[in-house]
């Protein structure tokens, strides 16, 4: 998906602003980058590819070389960013966060209106960043320009703009992602993270509304578009992405795992007995099993560990044999805790099922007598047309869809919606061909209203589409 973080200060913040942006390092793993603004020198610029590297290995030499009072920087799934631009605005540099589903007819309209070209990235796309940045120089004023890029782009867009006066931070017009604002004694931070700046000294001041855009200086941080009413935040941002000590609209991430357990912990029985553990795949599902094993009072346990010194975060290929290859490679049993036990597994979510099935062979292999599966969130139905995940697919690459164009002979049959409402028989007899293909001893997935529940804040303010297609 991809993070961002900048920092306006009276003195040199690049020290703040590596830092900063290294702790977004969780959101995306193929490029980074950093852009400073110095009084003196002017704008200076670095990316980096990351996918065989950290950030902080690949930018420790920026560390001493680069120099300002204002910086902008981000970890990318996709795009090289940041990107300067100099435009009848002045020179500017940008970062974007979010995903454009109507590139085509945006740069057919730009074209059109006599912009020349784009530069191509390696795959042959349109950086997404470099197109934003053509939307805001269609207007006569930055802030316009901002505005009608939120209003153009069928997705979701969050931005940050360096200019020499300070930083333009714009949230997505339904607030989709986050963007938290920090202080501290001769600076203000944004983050797409709010638990990024906590270590630097900054204390948090404020979360940004639904399309707000803000003009952040060292000194304070001034309103200059107001934030929407409507909100739609991404839900599987606290169920998978978010990092354990974020918080979004004032709701901490590991929390509301704990809460995703316990609820998914109060709906399940055994008409047998019980599994004599609760474990958690690494690293998301262990908050949510957690809170299963404090609910239920089965025992946690960690019958397999990630090898975090070479593998601290998910490291994952362009091909999916590859990314199926190092997901196994990255857990490492512990065969005292599995053998001769019933298991209770739970995971952030199935989407293919290919890496879960192979994780439960790997327990049988390694002497489990049953595997229980619990998902912490209900089987997704869509790919995300919203956020650039990197985990979005096809409805056809879909366990769910697959299954249901076994069961109807279409992956879209016209009682669809029976297959998402836990209650029907469509529903269960979707969950046991999902059970029965994966090898699992049981399998229950967590209801959308319980994972709301889970949350706390009101359905109306949430991102649920890709359980159940609503807009």
């Amino acid at each position: 998906m991809g993070g961002f973080f900048g920092v306006a200060a009276k003195e040199n913040c690049i020290f703040d602003l590596f830092f900063g942006t290294d702790y977004h390092s969780h959101l995306g793993t193929r490029r980074a980058g950093m852009a400073v603004y110095d009084r003196e020198k002017g704008f200076d610029r670095s990316i980096h590819n990351i996918e065989n590297s950290p950030f902080r290995t690949k930018f420790d030499k920026e560390v001493s070389e680069m120099h300002g009072q204002l910086g902008i920087g981000c970890i990318s799934d996709y795009e090289p960013q940041p990107l300067v631009v100099r435009s009848h605005h002045g020179t500017y540099a940008i970062v974007t966060v979010g995903k454009i589903n109507n590139t085509d007819q945006l740069v057919s309209e730009i074209f059109s209106g006599g912009h020349s070209h784009f530069m191509e990235m390696s795959g042959g796309d349109i950086n997404q960043t470099e197109l934003v940045a053509a939307l805001i120089n269609q207007k006569d004023n930055i802030i316009d320009g901002i505005r009608y890029a939120q209003e153009a782009v069928d997705g979701s867009m969050s931005l940050l703009l360096l200019t020499s006066k300070g930083i333009l931070a714009a949230r997505d017009r339904l607030g989709r992602t986050p963007v938290s604002i920090g202080m501290k004694e001769g600076a203000h931070c944004v983050s797409f993270e709010s638990f990024a700046y906590l270590n630097l000294g900054y204390k948090e001041e404020r979360e940004l509304g639904p399309g707000e855009i803000v003009a952040v200086c060292p000194e304070a941080v001034e309103t200059l578009s107001k934030p929407g009413s409507n909100m739609k935040i991404c839900t599987f941002l606290w169920v998978y992405y978010g990092y354990p000590t974020s918080s979004y609209e004032g709701v901490n991430v590991e929390e509301m795992r704990y809460n995703c357990g316990a609820l998914l912990a109060k709906r399940d029985s055994f008409p047998d007995a019980p599994p004599d553990n609760v474990a958690g795949v690494p690293d998301s599902g262990t908050a949510h099993a957690v809170g299963y094993a404090n609910a239920s009072g089965i025992p946690f346990s960690r019958p397999f560990i990630k090898y975090t010194p070479t593998w601290p975060r998910s490291f994952m290929p362009t091909m999916q044999s590859q990314r199926n290859l190092i997901a196994h490679m990255k857990l490492i049993p512990v065969h005292g805790l599995i053998k001769d036990r019933s298991l209770l597994l739970i995971d952030d979510s199935i989407v293919r099922g290919t890496q879960l099935r192979e994780t439960t062979e790997f327990l049988y292999k390694s002497g489990a007598r049953e595997v229980h599966v619990r998902p912490a969130c209900p089987p997704p139905m869509f790919g995300c047309k919203y956020l650039n995940f990197s985990r979005s697919t096809s409805i056809d690459d879909l366990i769910s869809r697959r299954v249901i164009a076994e069961l109807e002979g279409n992956n879209h049959p016209d009682n669809f919606k029976k297959y998402a409402d836990p209650d029907t028989q469509e529903y269960q007899n979707m969950v046991d061909t999902i059970c029965k293909k994966l090898n699992f001893t049981s399998l229950r997935y967590h209801r959308l209203d319980d994972m709301v529940e889970s949350v706390g804040l009101p359905k109306c303010k949430l991102c649920t589409y890709c359980w159940n297609g609503e807009e």
